[in-house]
């Protein structure tokens, strides 16, 4: 890399044959503080994994990304929209987001000031008497402005400023993060919440259906001689069973309701919410290209940056092996002791020169230190794309398991209905069935029906993932 190769080359002793020699090699070599921060090399290419084949990336020709879509055209619900809104301006976590931004702003205003002379006023007036003769006062007054400016020849104040606005990209690609968590962790808590209803009505429906079997088997444990007794007792069971699995997911319901009021923050409280028949999400993706990820997944772009504003670090690291320059002017208005009446004005100027020579390692180290920090945010960066196609592929491959599971599913939930009724059927007209089959038969049901739901949500919550890695939801 261009940037390795400047960074060792400051390092070398510089040559001191005359001082104006010396500073002519120092103009002529710090043209290198001033270059900007160029993308290095990374590996972005075929980072998403093809979500069906066993082995190789997934092609990527089309340059438009499904996370470009703005939340509000993939979360259509009312009263989803009206949370992520809720979420958006009140979240405390996305506040203090916004206000680290304002703090990194004002630091970078410090830096563009640094480049203007430091002016200062002090002015001082003394009376005196002489002990001897307390007629006699001298009275002296000075009203002095001092300038000082500090001219950035070698780009040390130059590579400040340009880290600090790094710093604020960086801060403002946080925000944006922020935003996107919020936006879809309250649309995954708002299909949990759907999800969960469902199975409450799968539960409901199944609480209905047992209670009609225990009611049944009672009749003919009455009524039928050689009925067992231990079948009431199973049906029974069963019946509870059901009755407990609703309590639980009831409990679940209100856990997430909470969470999700905290993410609006709002005190815990019921949440208004549609049906998960009625949600409308996309079913075919567009990932863009690779390279994509680079830019709109807002924490890869703030790695980037971090990666920028070590480089602007290290410059500016470089630039103190070279002279600092100070201007200072001073005016005076004074009547110097009392010896001038009206005061005069009294001008100065002064220029100064300090080239380090010796500073106990500490520069050299420095610069050691800022190469070192940049190589790490590079390694950061770089696994922060990586661990980007991860997220992508992982959320492709759950969609499309999730398809195809639910297919599965409902073919077996469909089977399992029919199931149910034949057994009931076949035990009523006093056949070979046996309690047990239709108890197993009524579990195998509720199973099946409580999957299928599980695997609708597991699609919703592939496309919210998908579009949050694809760098979506802050739109």
């Amino acid at each position: 890399m261009k940037i390795k190769r400047n960074l060792k080359s400051i390092i070398k002793p510089l040559p001191w044959g005359g001082v104006g020699v010396g500073l002519l090699l120092l103009s002529l070599s710090s043209c290198g503080l001033y270059n900007k921060y160029e993308r290095p090399d990374v590996v972005a290419d075929g980072i998403v994994r093809d979500p069906v084949a066993a082995n190789g990336a997934l092609q990527q020709t089309d340059t438009t990304s499904f996370g470009n879509l703005p939340w509000r055209q993939l979360f259509t619900d009312p009263q989803l929209q009206t949370l992520i809104e809720q979420g958006l301006e009140k979240n405390p976590d996305l506040l203090n987001a916004a206000l680290n931004v304002q703090i990194v702003n004002e630091a970078l205003k410090c830096a563009r000031l640094a480049f203007l002379p430091s002016v200062a006023l002090t002015p001082q007036g003394t009376i005196s008497t002489l002990m001897t003769d307390p007629s006699v006062t001298t009275k002296t007054y000075q009203l002095p402005v001092s300038a000082s400016w500090n001219v950035d020849l070698f780009g040390n104040l130059l590579n400040a400023k340009r880290s600090a606005q790094m710093q604020l990209i960086a801060t403002k690609d946080y925000q944006t993060v922020v935003k996107c968590n919020i936006v879809t962790g309250i649309a995954n808590l708002y299909y949990t919440l759907l999800m969960l209803d469902r199975q409450v009505e799968i539960i409901n429906d199944m609480e209905q259906l047992t209670k009609e079997t225990w009611d049944k088997m009672k009749f003919m444990h009455d009524n039928r001689v050689g009925y067992r007794s231990t079948a009431v007792q199973s049906a029974e069971a069963a019946y509870y069973s059901v009755q407990s699995q609703k309590v639980d997911l009831l409990r679940q319901m209100r856990e997430v309701e909470n969470s999700l009021s905290l993410l609006i923050a709002q005190p815990a409280q019921s949440i208004r919410r549609g049906r998960l028949a009625d949600q409308s999400l996309p079913s075919q993706f567009a990932t863009g290209v690779s390279i994509q990820l680079l830019n709109n997944r807002a924490d890869v772009h703030s790695a980037e940056m971090a990666l920028a504003q070590c480089f602007y670090d290290v410059q500016q690291a470089r630039s103190r092996f070279y002279p600092s320059i100070t201007i200072t002017g001073s005016g005076i208005f004074t009547n110097n002791n009392g010896l001038i009446n009206p005061g005069k004005m009294l001008w100065s100027a002064v220029g100064s020169l300090v080239q380090p020579i010796f500073q106990h390692g500490q520069i050299v180290a420095g610069l050691k230190v800022a190469k070192m920090q940049y190589e790490q945010k590079y390694n950061s960066w770089q696994n922060t794309v990586l661990k980007a196609g991860n997220e992508v592929s992982n959320a492709l491959v759950s969609y499309n398991a999730s398809a195809e599971k639910g297919e599965l599913d409902s073919k077996r939930v469909a089977v399992l209905k029919k199931n149910v009724e034949d057994t009931r059927k076949l035990m009523e007209s006093s056949a070979n069935t046996t309690y047990l089959e239709v108890i197993s038969a009524q579990s195998n049901l509720l199973n099946a029906e409580i999957n299928e739901v599980t695997d609708q949500f597991n699609k919703m919550q592939a496309v919210v993932n998908l579009y949050q890695a694809l760098g979506g939801g802050a739109k």
